[in-house]
């Protein structure tokens, strides 16, 4: 009887559905299920690490998190605020955060999880997740908004770094703008902030020595902050890199850094000598290069439209007057029915339809302030000289950081190349020469044979 029983149950459990092996591919990305502590709470004694956890196991990465802010979760992990590089745990489904120095009593702390989190069959997660909290201060309520964008290009910085420096305590508060480069940063302590816009070259979510960045002031209780103009910043006077003949009468100076788009020289600016005795050559202008090729540019077109009207219409001339032109057709017409047949109780599809007006807007440079240059053309009243060196110096020149300063070249000009030969008489030298000694074997028959019959006659 024992024996039966069991044997029944084996039965059973071999008659048991199971889930088949395999299945459908998992494209979803990790989900998040929930955070330690939860947001905009206030933790006195909160010693713990923060935690955020997935509802599967998510990747590690492939650069490991020694503090150098270069691993993988790093990377993804914004801590505010404070100067150090989180400490960073993986715990298979869990990510944890804690400061390195520990956590501070009565300071409002914020942990952002950037986007990125990916599982081990490479599915990345496209949101970010923020936990605010406090550790004895009440939860604020104020927020920063603004655009950064990168001067060099006139667009928006996609995923720029964002810093808030709260006055007069200089906290770091951190986040990254998004993709179409504007920020909200919220909630922020009440206070002064000094906001950067940094463009993060090495992605550690640091503002570093020699990256393009640029700062507002903002009072206490303004949440708007504007347009961050990044660019990068240097002390030193602006140098020439490279000096060339443009034309007959122009050079073009390229300059190792951006300069002030604000600035317009005076043509007494800039100082040019002949060497080497250097007697002074006069300036007729120094512009920037992209003043310049308007200039050129809407000249051309002046030209060109002077010498069009100069020239008679002659398709006017040949049309008799008494001749209108042809009427416009000004009817409307009704736009053709592509639609399929009407069919009761069917919606009609109409497959002509017109596509919606995509907003390029993005996509275009911003006008708020003038592109960036590091070229200057300087315009002589005559012509260079062949094969001679001058000297140039600009005068009150300014970088993009603002610094003054005095730039100084030597430009050489080369010697003028040889006129080119004449390509008829190339062709003519190198025809075969005529052959003057062979006789004319026509004339001698006429005058031999020819000429004395015809006498004879």
């Amino acid at each position: 009887m024992r024996r039966a029983a069991v044997l029944i149950a084996g039965l059973a459990a071999c008659a048991r559905i199971a889930a088949p092996p395999g299945g459908p591919p998992d494209n979803r990305p990790p989900l998040l299920l929930g955070t330690t502590p939860e947001s905009l709470v206030v933790v006195a004694d909160f010693e713990g690490p923060v935690e955020f956890r997935f509802n599967e196991v998510v990747s590690e990465g492939g650069q490991p998190n020694f503090g150098l802010g270069t691993g993988d979760l790093e990377r993804l992990v914004v801590l505010s605020p404070t100067t150090e590089v989180p400490s960073i745990g993986w715990h298979r489904d869990r990510i944890t955060v804690k400061p390195r120095e520990g956590w501070q009593p009565n300071r409002i702390y914020r942990v952002e999880l950037l986007a990125g989190v990916r599982d081990l069959r490479n599915n990345t997660g496209r949101s970010s997740t923020v936990v605010t909290f406090s550790t004895g201060a009440p939860i604020p309520t104020d927020s920063l908004i603004g655009l950064v964008v990168d001067w060099s290009n006139l667009r928006p910085a996609r995923n720029a770094l964002v810093e808030a420096v709260l006055q007069p305590d200089s906290l770091v508060y951190r986040t990254q703008a998004d993709s179409t480069g504007r920020f909200h940063f919220a909630p922020l302590p009440a206070g002064e902030y000094v906001v950067y816009g940094v463009l993060d070259a090495n992605r550690n979510n640091k503002r570093d020595l020699r990256e393009s960045f640029d700062s507002l002031r903002i009072p206490a209780s303004q949440s708007l902050v504007g347009e961050l103009w990044m660019f990068r910043h240097d002390t030193t006077e602006a140098k020439i890199q490279t000096a060339s003949t443009s034309d007959s009468v122009t050079a073009s100076l390229s300059f190792t850094g951006p300069l002030d788009p604000y600035q317009r020289l005076p043509r007494d600016s800039a100082v040019v000598r002949v060497l080497p005795d250097s007697t002074p050559v006069a300036v007729e202008f120094v512009l920037p290069k992209l003043v310049f090729d308007s200039l050129m540019q809407a000249r051309r077109e002046a030209d060109d439209s002077a010498k069009r009207a100069a020239q008679p219409d002659s398709a006017r001339a040949a049309r008799p007057d008494s001749v209108p032109p042809p009427a416009r057709d000004t009817t409307r017409r009704a736009p053709a029915d592509t639609a399929g047949p009407r069919i009761v109780g069917v919606p009609r599809q109409v497959t002509g339809a017109r596509k919606p007006v995509q907003d390029t807007t993005l996509n275009q440079p911003l006008k708020t302030k003038p592109p960036l240059f590091d070229q200057l053309v300087v315009r002589l009243t005559e012509r260079w000289r062949d094969s001679t060196r001058y000297l140039i110096e600009i005068h009150g020149v300014r970088t993009v950081s603002g610094k003054p300063g005095t730039a100084r070249t030597i430009l050489t000009v080369p010697p003028r190349p040889p006129p080119k030969p004449d390509s008829a008489a190339v062709a003519d030298s190198l025809k075969p020469p005529v052959d003057t000694t062979r006789r004319d074997t026509l004339g001698v028959t006429l005058r031999r044979h020819v000429l004395p019959s015809l006498r004879r006659g």
